[in-house]
């Protein structure tokens, strides 16, 4: 399987950022759960060799990704679907191309755009930074 890089492509920087949120989002950290005072104390007091994961994106930015890729769903569902699939479930986009009876290449086209989306939505953030 080909690796994923983003170094030097135009929108990179953005969808390295989709692709750390699709980690973030398959780990479920994003959803409130609940952990019982038992398993908090079995938790804390055993050996744990891994560690808590640590990610290249805070919580609060997978937020808003979150949040932009839901918004790109509402205004275009094929290709907030896309995104989701490509980087929320690590979909390859062969798989997503035959999926909805198309070619690869066309689905690649539909996640690029998607990825521009995403990027002009999160110009604001970079505006305010």
């Amino acid at each position: 399987m080909k690796k994923r890089t983003y170094v030097g492509k135009p929108l990179g920087d953005t969808e390295w950022l989709l692709e750390q949120w699709g980690f973030w989002r398959m780990d479920g950290m994003g959803v409130p759960h609940y952990i019982s005072p038992l398993h908090a104390l079995m938790r804390d007091h055993t050996q744990c060799h891994e560690g808590i994961k640590e990610y290249s994106v805070t919580d609060d930015l997978a937020l808003v990704l979150d949040g932009a890729v839901a918004r790109l769903t509402k205004r275009d569902q094929q290709m907030g679907d896309f995104i989701w699939l490509y980087f929320g479930a690590k979909w390859t986009a062969l798989r997503i191309a035959r999926g909805n009876d198309m070619g690869e290449a066309k689905a690649r086209e539909v996640i690029k755009a998607g990825v521009a989306w995403i990027d002009s939505a999160l110009e604001t953030i970079r505006e305010a930074a």
